[in-house]
């Protein structure tokens, strides 16, 4: 492997612990401008409080990879993770890249594939081969990797933010020394991806490739809704490429949503005063996190006004 594939293969690697991978797809940009100052900056926290009021924990959106020069804090942030007792994540090793790309690897591999292209509609084999060339990957990279690996390493050609940069790596360093608490792990993570039929590896592969020059076209649009924290964009966004699959919604979103949910109600009821951290699309919507943690009769509120 050559140095600038080496380099190209760990930023996959890293890129691989972010568990719903959509906001680091279409939503990472490096242009001027994109990423604003402090004053703009709003990412969806959710204070958690208990019927008579009293704060039990917090939830931050996060993002998993941005550029060098984004400023996402914000004060409610910064007292959020000073007040929280233990911050929970969905990844706790996300810089135990080897520990990562050997897991990916045992899982990743298969004997016996057809070529790559085979496994996309017939009307998608060009664009398929257009991503191919832009990310100087050869389709025969692709021989023994299983479906749902080739599409998490295709979406990663046109990603131009630094996975070392995502909110849960910064926060994990905030919590040196603090209790940290993980929901799943990277294993059990590409578990989820690898259990997936064939059927919904391909319907995977075969909306990256679609979404892939709506992408290109604006790079930096949910990166600007993580940053505003605009849920009407984020929600929307769950519902886009992949995620429009019924299966693929249940086994990647929403059917997680609700493991964490039953996950994350000792932990509030128990007193440490979490602050949990997981992918702004978790947050969202009528099977968002907020919605059912206050379901389970909690009072869940948005800090900080939503920007107009």
């Amino acid at each position: 492997m050559t140095g600038s594939a080496g380099a190209m293969a760990r930023r996959w690697l890293a890129a691989l612990v972010a568990p719903l991978f959509l906001l680091v797809l279409a939503g990472c940009s490096d242009a001027p401008g994109e990423t604003g100052g402090r004053e703009q900056a709003n990412p969806l926290l959710y204070e958690i409080a208990s019927a008579d009021g009293a704060t039990r924990g917090w939830m931050l959106g996060t993002i998993h990879a941005l550029s060098d020069r984004t400023e996402w804090r914000t004060p409610a942030i910064e007292r959020a993770i000073g007040d929280a007792g233990v911050l929970v994540v969905e990844i706790r090793g996300l810089g135990e890249e080897s520990h990562v790309a050997r897991a990916f690897a045992a899982l990743a591999t298969s004997p016996g594939l057809p070529p790559l292209a085979e496994r996309v509609p017939p009307e998608l084999a060009a664009p398929l081969a257009t991503i191919l060339a832009r990310g100087g990957l050869s389709p025969d990279r692709f021989a023994g990797t299983e479906t749902w690996a080739a599409a998490i390493t295709l979406a990663r050609v046109d990603a131009t933010g630094d996975p070392a940069n995502g909110v849960d790596r910064a926060l994990l360093a905030d919590f040196a020394g603090r209790p940290v608490r993980e929901l799943e792990g990277a294993e059990a993570q590409l578990a989820i991806f690898d259990g997936l039929p064939e059927t919904d590896q391909r319907a995977m592969l075969a909306a990256v490739v679609r979404d892939a020059e709506r992408a290109r076209k604006d790079p930096g649009r949910l990166q600007r809704a993580w940053l505003a924290g605009d849920t009407t964009a984020i929600e929307a966004s769950t519902r886009e490429g992949f995620l429009a699959e019924p299966a693929l919604r249940e086994a990647l979103l929403t059917g997680r949503n609700r493991r964490w949910a039953n996950a994350l109600v000792p932990l509030l009821e128990s007193g440490p005063r979490p602050l949990v951290a997981v992918g702004s699309a978790h947050l969202v919507g009528p099977e968002g996190l907020a919605a059912l943690i206050e379901a389970r009769g909690y009072r869940v509120r948005r800090l900080g006004a939503p920007r107009p």
